[in-house]
């Protein structure tokens, strides 16, 4: 994708949170990692079950240091609803940012302009606010939040470890490989 490896776009947009109403913007992932998890609409039908697993996975997302936003052209008030509504929702604790101005979903080039929704997108920012990897499916396609952190781990690893690289399947503590002419042909 073309937003690999660029800055994320200034932006600052309600979201529900903890039981309240919070702003957040782009300044709130300085110097954090941080996963935008875009999906279409509140009160859908594959989206709960994808924003349910990301729920299961958030607490071991914050062990690694990493902020989780889930974003839709809902707004707060809607996101508030909802997880009031869902015990699937109710169990979320990240912040579920409402984008009713289609802005952050224009910005991770994710919006159906011919809709209003924005398409399943996850985006993994780096602390210096760059996109290192993302990942967008169709409509009827969800997504895994296992494979999410698997990524993250990887992605953490080759930032501290500069000169290595994850293979394929790579889960942590496994071995990585150091690209070199050596290796070409060889794998």
């Amino acid at each position: 994708m073309a937003l690999i490896n660029t800055q994320i776009k200034p932006f600052a947009a309600n979201a529900f949170k903890d039981g309240a109403f919070i702003t957040v913007s782009a300044d709130d992932i300085k110097d954090k990692w941080a996963v935008f998890y875009f999906y279409p609409a509140d009160f859908t039908f594959v989206c709960p079950t994808e924003l349910g697993d990301l729920a299961d996975h958030h607490e071991e997302l914050q062990r690694l240091g990493v902020e989780v936003f889930s974003v839709s052209t809902d707004t707060h008030f809607t996101h508030k609803a909802w997880h009031g509504s869902s015990d699937t929702i109710g169990k979320i604790k990240y912040a579920m940012i409402g984008d009713p101005t289609q802005e952050i979903s224009k910005n991770f080039e994710v919006l159906r302009e011919n809709e209003g929704l924005a398409d399943r997108g996850t985006f993994l920012v780096d602390p210096d606010g760059v996109i290192q990897f993302t990942e967008v499916t169709a409509e009827g396609i969800g997504r895994n939040a296992a494979e999410l952190v698997r990524k993250v781990k990887a992605a953490q690893y080759v930032r501290s470890h500069p000169g290595e690289v994850c293979p394929a399947k790579w889960e942590e503590g496994e071995e990585t490989l150091a690209p070199s002419l050596d290796l070409v042909g060889k794998i």
